[in-house]
């Protein structure tokens, strides 16, 4: 008897059916919340990073100040009475905030308080006297309050970072200085305004004078060399590849050397330009002039990739419709298909600026780690990057050092964001649809 005519046979096989389909949907449904757990654990994580650099870096941005009755004597800042500039600019006047400390606080008289007392005033406050006067020598014989840097562990404290009930021995601040600062506050002596020296500070040894403006001003000198170097050269290299070059064994070679230099780590790059840039050119080190050409040899690749992909998709259409009209190849290239092109390049070109702008071993290695006070006026001169800035403050342990390599990757962070929305901004604006 045929088992296709037998109703118990056709029964039994669509149960087989029925149960291996519920089998294959209990699979798919298992695989889709693998998926959906991955991706929540995974920005999960991302929240977490995040949150963990906003808590730490926020406090950066706000600074504590202590406000003295500073008396600008002239015994003490121009004993002869002639405005020379250079006998202003080395005077004593460290002794300025520290008479002003003495009449706050009478009682303290012994060389040990003096010096506790002494350390809740930053260092820099001297510089910040210095330049006042500089300024407006018309301030020697006045009184005046001033604002002065307080010391980064009496900013830690203010900012919550220091628990005041734990034991003397395990704290930064004796209980002595706590009082005196408790004091001060009582007193309206104590101000939080916004951090502005953190962006107009270069690098320094005391965490609340150390600031992010050299490694700001070399960045922007660095990707300013970058982008005037890679750019013009990738998109060169990308029209005469995709373009014109003949279609043989040698193109093939270059396009394969290509794709394999952008994939070699970056620390490479570092190696060559510490080779040939500096040890055989002999350019500065720790200048941006050699990073941005460390930097351009990076890009150059990825320039090169994203500009052939967007001169790809430009229709065949619009090359053979401005060669039937009689146009030249060079001028269907320049007037019609660069211009279609170019929305694509733009975006490609800053998406490898914001890889470039992350970038540090290949910095590291051409000396732009060294410790750099001044701010660069020119690329030529030596200067550090964000990225590095970061790596050589995270090596730091002290608490406010900590605080600052946090913030300084908010605004790295900040700044990839906003090339990144640049790029798509400009896609969404520039590309035409055909």
């Amino acid at each position: 008897m045929n088992n296709n005519t037998n109703p118990l046979a056709r029964k039994d096989t669509t149960a087989i059916v029925r149960a291996g389909l519920q089998r294959r949907y209990a699979a798919e449904k298992r695989f889709k919340w693998y998926g959906l757990t991955a991706i929540s654990i995974a920005l999960l994580a991302v929240v977490l990073l995040f949150a963990d650099i906003l808590i730490k870096g926020l406090p950066t941005f706000w600074q504590t100040d202590i406000r003295l009755e500073i008396d600008f004597a002239p015994q003490i800042i121009d004993p002869d009475g002639r405005r020379n500039p250079d006998d202003l600019s080395l005077a004593d006047y460290s002794a300025l905030w520290k008479k002003s400390l003495r009449q706050l606080f009478p009682e303290v008289e012994s060389r040990e308080e003096l010096r506790s007392l002494y350390a809740l005033i930053s260092s820099g406050s001297s510089l910040q006297l210095r330049d006042r006067v500089m300024a407006n020598p018309a301030l020697i014989g006045v009184t005046q309050n001033v604002d002065l840097l307080a010391d980064d562990t009496v900013d830690t404290f203010f900012k919550g970072g220091v628990d005041r009930e734990l034991p003397e021995a395990q704290r930064p601040l004796k209980d002595d200085q706590i009082a005196w600062l408790d004091k001060l506050k009582a007193e309206g002596k104590m101000e939080t305004r916004f951090n502005t020296g953190f962006f107009t500070n270069g690098d320094s040894r005391e965490a609340e004078q150390a600031g992010i403006g050299g490694a700001l001003v070399g960045s922007i000198f660095t990707l300013l060399i970058t982008l005037s170097l890679s750019f013009p050269i990738g998109v060169a290299a990308a029209i005469y590849l995709e373009e014109f070059a003949p279609y043989n064994r040698w193109t093939d070679i270059i396009e394969v050397n290509i794709n394999n230099l952008a994939a070699v780590p970056s620390i490479v790059f570092g190696l060559l330009g510490l080779a040939v840039f500096i040890n055989f050119m002999h350019l500065p080190r720790s200048a941006p002039l050699v990073g941005g050409l460390v930097l351009a040899l990076m890009n150059l690749p990825i320039m090169i990739i994203a500009s052939r992909a967007a001169l790809k998709s430009v229709p065949p259409s619009i090359r053979e419709a401005a060669l039937g009209m009689g146009a030249s190849k060079l001028q269907m290239v320049a007037h019609h298909v660069l211009p279609l092109a170019m929305p694509g390049m733009l975006t490609g070109s800053i998406l490898a600026m914001a890889h470039a702008l992350g970038e540090s071993a290949p910095l590291l290695m051409i000396g732009m780690i060294a410790f750099i006070v001044d701010i660069p006026t020119s690329p030529f001169k030596p200067a550090t990057v964000l990225p590095v800035q970061i790596y050589l403050w995270s090596t730091l342990p002290e608490r406010a050092f900590v605080q600052r390599t946090s913030a300084a990757i908010i605004l790295l962070l900040l700044f990839l964001a906003v090339m990144n929305a640049t790029a798509i901004i400009l896609r969404k604006r520039l590309e035409r649809r055909w």
